[in-house]
């Protein structure tokens, strides 16, 4: 089997997870057959970067440049049109798989050498199902003797179900958005706060038309210290992205032919992105993790479905 086709099938309860060794990507989810990310077949590329893991950056990095320990370091520049360094060193890359059990799977990789990016670290992420739905664990340990700078996302697609996004509503526990530049996709300012504009989603509100590819943060945590934000199809539960005080911000992106990205077979479609930073973290230093030699961060995010309790509030329409 080609390491593309290489993907990992888990099992929990109501609950069906598959994970790819490329990218430590999560292929699927569902639960009772409902499909709670957007997928792609076996063995082909994922459309969109869906479900990969972005690090040791998130997002994009301006020039391809940053400073770091009195030296200025320059990446692979891999989203020419923008001149950015883009999404890390991992997306493409094949995991190892170090642990498996019937409803959870680690992947590790290691990254350090590559062209701007000298600083040895080593990458896991657990996905394991349970009652509740999926919990996704990363780490990742410096392996170096200098301090190494660090920031991690995914490219999660949320769906609900087989509902047409524009008859879903979207509500986010977002208390700012970091503005970007159209162009170049970079941060253009500093972070602003959403109440009473066209990015506030703190009640739910109709995906109809809208078009997002924005940063958010001061995310607003739960009882439980968990941030949850919830797409909502007009009939059944919501399916619900949470995440840990790790990652303080999330990208909203709408996939969406309009804008020549459509999903293939979806049309549009949307991630809700857990990052442990915003866009050119590494430049700007916002929220950016730095280890010290031998140490380890580990930071937790997962999917499933609104229950009563917790999650009632993203269940309104």
């Amino acid at each position: 089997m080609a390491p593309e086709d290489a993907t990992t099938a888990l099992a929990h309860g109501e609950y069906l997870a598959h994970v790819a060794r490329r990218g430590a990507g999560l292929r699927l989810l569902e639960r009772s057959g409902r499909a709670l990310t957007e997928t792609w077949p076996a063995g082909e590329k994922p459309p969109l970067s869906a479900g990969l893991v972005l690090a040791p950056w998130p997002n994009r990095t301006r020039d391809g440049e940053f400073p770091f320990g009195g030296a200025t370091h320059r990446l692979e520049i891999t989203e020419p049109a923008r001149n950015n360094a883009s999404h890390g060193l991992v997306r493409r890359r094949d995991w190892d798989v170090v642990e498996r059990t019937a409803s959870s799977v680690t992947h590790a990789v290691e990254v350090g050498g590559e062209p701007g990016w000298p600083f040895p670290l080593r990458l896991t992420v657990r996905h394991a199902l349970a009652d509740d739905g999926l919990t996704v664990t990363h780490t990742a340990t410096n392996l170096g003797d200098t301090d190494a700078p660090f920031g991690l996302g995914v490219h999660a697609f949320a769906r609900a179900g087989d509902a047409p996004l524009d008859e879903c509503t979207l509500q986010l526990s977002a208390g700012v958005r970091l503005p970007l530049d159209p162009d170049r996709n970079l941060p253009a300012g500093g972070p602003v706060p959403v109440t009473g504009t066209d990015a506030d989603f703190a009640a739910p509100r109709s995906l109809s038309g809208v078009w997002l590819d924005t940063p958010f943060s001061a995310l607003v945590p739960d009882a439980d210290g968990r941030s949850r934000q919830y797409l909502t199809p007009p009939d059944g539960p919501a399916t619900v992205v949470w995440t840990d005080a790790r990652f303080p911000w999330v990208q909203v992106f709408t996939a969406d032919p309009a804008h020549d990205q459509a999903y293939p077979d979806r049309g549009r479609a949307l991630a809700i992105e857990p990052m442990t930073c915003p866009p050119d973290a590494l430049n700007s230093g916002i929220d950016l993790v730095v280890l010290a030699p031998g140490e380890t961060w580990t930071g937790t995010w997962g999917l499933g479905v609104a229950t009563d309790a917790t999650d009632a509030v993203g269940s309104a329409s």
